[in-house]
């Protein structure tokens, strides 16, 4: 809605404050917050959901990768990278890097129970790749700082 003075001027309505009045917050520490979060839920479920039984060789993860037939070894090495993961996202400087590291890695994994589980759960790595990509695309930054870094040496 605009304001038209007796000058014959028109006024834009006051612009929004750059803090939400609701919470007082600014949009970006709403949205740092917000991915904090998302880190951390994901760390969780990757460490003690996903990594936890692989590396523990519970039933239930012995007998997807007995299905696929990759081996035990595999079976460690997928835990640990997923635990690998899981920290990653916990670091502030890795958060970048982790998240899309195992947004490849979930492909893998959609790749393989599409191929050698027949389909079953085939969406679900897609579930978590989201929320990755959120993670990676608000933590670019850090990641071409370090991939400069790195390029450096």
């Amino acid at each position: 809605m605009t304001d038209t003075s007796a000058a014959g001027t028109t006024t834009a309505p006051a612009a929004a404050d750059t803090a939400d009045t609701a919470t007082g917050q600014r949009p970006g520490k709403a949205l740092r917050r917000t991915v904090w979060t998302l880190r951390v839920l994901l760390a969780l479920f990757f460490a003690l959901a996903s990594a936890a039984p692989k590396l523990l060789a519970i039933s239930d993860a012995t007998v997807v990768f007995d299905a696929i037939g990759a081996g035990r070894w595999f079976m460690y090495l997928t835990g640990l990278v997923e635990l690998a993961g899981a920290v990653g996202l916990l670091l502030p400087r890795l958060a970048g890097p982790a998240a899309t590291a195992l947004i490849a890695f979930l492909f893998c994994a959609f790749a393989t129970q599409l191929t050698a589980m027949h389909g079953k759960d085939a969406g679900t790595p897609f579930f978590f790749m989201v929320p990755l990509a959120v993670i990676a695309w608000t933590h670019r930054a850090e990641t071409t700082a370090l991939l400069r870094l790195r390029l450096r040496r």
